[in-house]
């Protein structure tokens, strides 16, 4: 009975959702793939002017809502113009839907209320049908979403987050919400944020004797965590397949065009792996998942910002070892600035020569040496000095995913732990109902840096942090 009764609701609360019942319309229902059997309907629509055009007697008024890169033309008599209408400003339109001579929707408006007046002389930093660098736009992050170029790309950071979601789902991965704040430095790099309350009355009322203060309120020092791999890795041991999607810190005194302070990072783990190819096999399906589904969800969007094609996604992606990457760059020693040596690592210049010897086809490289990659990497069986470990380089922004094989012999585990670190925690995995389990990371902003092609990370989200710059 219950049963039957929420279905009900449900039905019944999509019907009340149907676009004929709808108060308000957005530019996404109008432009729908029928939008001209829209044709003839009294709608009401509410946005912001991008744009405003005074003919004899008709004023053209280009707004958007958000929903989609279209922008609806509404035209309204001169006599019912009304006060303050102005680029920037938030209006509420009511009117009847028609065909333009051009064949695009339009809405003829019996009346415009202006919500939220914009004074474009008064500091306000953007103007109609101006083209501004992205250097500029970036210096107010609060009004960056009312661009279009930005919005877009906003619409499309949705999409890919949903895709991935989507497809981990699909493959049987359960989205695990690790913490933010951590005791653990998982990359045992020393790029942690430290955390501690900013009351200082509050640290004294816990100080212990012989605790230092930014020990005193968890016992411990917190860190933002730079990554939750450690703790997928307790969760995997009882759940196989699992996946966060999360915020990760970096402490670095990086303001290149492809590091942030903030980004979100993708990670899976997975129990009873022990084959670096099967977690390389995941990527490449996940990848060729995602970017496929963005492309053909997000077309308009895509277009809107001038994204490019993505030419590889019949091809299977190249799979070179640490060894041989080596090679190619010292054969290629002249296309480089800097000349590498084995044991040495990868430059972001050197990760792009390997992508362009391969046809910008990404590439895994596979099998580093061990002394380059974190403790918790799993030795390769036919040589101990390299670790089952892979990175995944790809047009634009070199490296954006890594992953390997985790160590699970306890006692290789314990003999590699670093003396500092507290993660007896980690090491006990591997004493109970052990299992061999393996995983990888993608930096999201990265991704979408190369999937959309664009130069600055910094304009992948909506407010980027990097040293120097938190503001908002």
């Amino acid at each position: 009975m219950l049963l039957t009764t929420c279905f009900k609701f449900s039905r019944n609360l999509l019907s009340n959702l149907n676009f004929s019942k709808c108060n308000v319309h957005s530019m996404l229902q109008i432009y729908n793939d029928n939008f001209q059997t829209n044709v003839g309907r009294n709608v009401k629509v509410q946005g912001w002017i991008h744009g405003v055009r005074k003919m004899k007697n008709t004023i053209f008024i280009d707004i958007m809502d958000g929903s989609t890169p279209n922008m609806l033309q509404v035209i309204v008599p001169k006599s019912n113009k009304p006060n303050e209408l102005s680029f920037g400003s938030s209006i509420t339109a009511e009117g009847m839907l028609a065909l333009a001579p051009n064949g695009r929707i339009e809405l003829h408006a019996s009346n415009i209320d202006v919500i939220g007046t914009c004074d474009v002389t008064d500091g306000y930093p953007f103007a109609p049908r101006k083209i501004y660098s992205e250097d500029y736009i970036r210096q107010y992050l609060h009004l960056r979403p009312r661009t279009r170029k930005f919005s877009s790309l906003l619409r499309l950071r949705d999409i890919t987050s949903s895709a991935i979601d989507n497809y981990l789902r699909s493959r049987g991965f359960i989205n695990i919400h690790t913490p933010i704040l951590t005791s653990n430095d998982c990359e045992e790099a020393g790029e942690v944020f430290v955390v501690t309350p900013d009351s200082k009355s509050l640290v004294k009322s816990m100080k212990r004797e012989n605790v230092a203060e930014e020990e005193s309120y968890f016992n411990t020092k917190a860190f933002l965590t730079v990554s939750g791999q450690l703790h997928l890795e307790a969760v995997t041991r009882a759940f196989t397949k699992v996946y966060t999607f999360s915020p990760v810190f970096r402490a670095e005194n990086n303001k290149s065009r492809l590091h942030l302070s903030e980004f979100r990072m993708l990670e899976a783990e997975i129990a009873f792996i022990n084959n670096l190819d099967d977690i390389m096999d995941e990527v490449e399906s996940l990848i060729k998942y995602v970017v496929k589904d963005v492309f053909e969800k997000g077309a308009s969007d895509i277009n809107a910002i001038g994204g490019r094609e993505i030419e590889w996604l019949n091809d299977k992606f190249a799979r070179i070892t640490y060894n041989d990457a080596i090679n190619i760059l010292q054969n290629n020693a002249d296309s480089t600035k800097n000349r590498i040596t084995f044991g040495d690592s990868l430059s972001k210049e050197h990760e792009l020569l390997l992508v362009k010897h391969y046809n910008n086809i990404p590439v895994f490289v596979t099998n580093w040496p061990k002394e380059m990659k974190p403790f918790y990497m799993k030795e390769c069986n036919d040589d101990s000095s390299k670790v089952a470990a892979m990175d995944l380089l790809v047009p634009t922004a070199g490296e954006i995913v890594g992953g390997s094989i985790r160590e699970d012999d306890y006692e290789k585990l314990k003999s590699k732990l670093p003396l500092t670190s507290d993660l007896a925690w980690y090491l006990e995995l591997r004493k109970y109902g052990n299992v061999p389990t393996g995983g990888f990371g993608m930096g999201f902003e990265r991704f979408l840096q190369y999937i959309f092609d664009i130069p600055n990370i910094k304009d992948t989200l909506p407010f980027p942090r990097w040293p120097h710059n938190c503001s908002l």
